[in-house]
């Protein structure tokens, strides 16, 4: 007879605890992973903090694009002309190419200086200068740039004779020349890296 009654308080027990399971629960409720909307300062500070992040992640936006550019046509003559010079020192442009094609310019013009011959380069001036990319290697911002100029162009050899060319004639000139300039250096100058045919 106790037994029984054993049982029935051990189901009114568990009755009991079911009971108080079902209020809490039905009071305080159950955690879903959604718990209701935005709050009104979140939802205040939530576009600024997009804002902010696109403004870190737009590292190269249309006013560094000009600037750039303007840099990069300076550069583009400045490379051109010290190119032609007769003294194959690179003098002028040197702090504006990377060692690759800075140790490829020089090798060309030793090599025209082996042969005997001499490069005469008028610059007329640049038609366009486009960004066809940029993108971030490592930590390098690298620019990729579409020019059009306009040159007089001529190779000489020792005695003077034309070996190609034209002193007479403007030519069209087109070049796609990729930049780099470190992101997290504090120096501002861009290096051309490559020359691309």
């Amino acid at each position: 007879m106790s037994h029984s009654f054993e049982y029935i308080d051990i189901i009114l027990l568990a009755m009991i605890a079911g009971f108080i399971f079902l209020r809490l629960r039905g009071i305080l409720g159950k955690k879903t992973g959604f718990e209701g909307k935005i709050t009104r300062n979140f939802e205040k500070d939530f576009p600024k903090n997009i804002i902010k992040k696109k403004e870190k992640t737009n590292f190269f936006d249309e006013d560094m694009q000009k600037d750039f550019l303007v840099g990069a046509k300076i550069a583009y003559e400045t490379i051109i002309t010290d190119f032609s010079d007769s003294d194959n020192k690179l003098t002028n442009c040197k702090p504006l190419l990377g060692k690759k094609i800075y140790d490829q310019f020089k090798l060309a013009l030793i090599d025209r200086e082996n042969k005997g011959h001499f490069a005469e380069i008028t610059f007329i001036g640049i038609n366009s200068a486009l960004i066809k990319e940029h993108k971030i290697v490592e930590n390098n911002l690298e620019v990729t740039v579409d020019f059009v100029s306009e040159l007089i162009t001529c190779v000489r050899d020792k005695n003077k004779k034309i070996i190609s060319g034209d002193p007479e004639k403007i030519k069209k000139v087109y070049d796609t020349w990729r930049f780099s300039k470190n992101i997290k250096s504090t120096n501002p100058n861009w290096l051309l890296i490559d020359t691309i045919t």
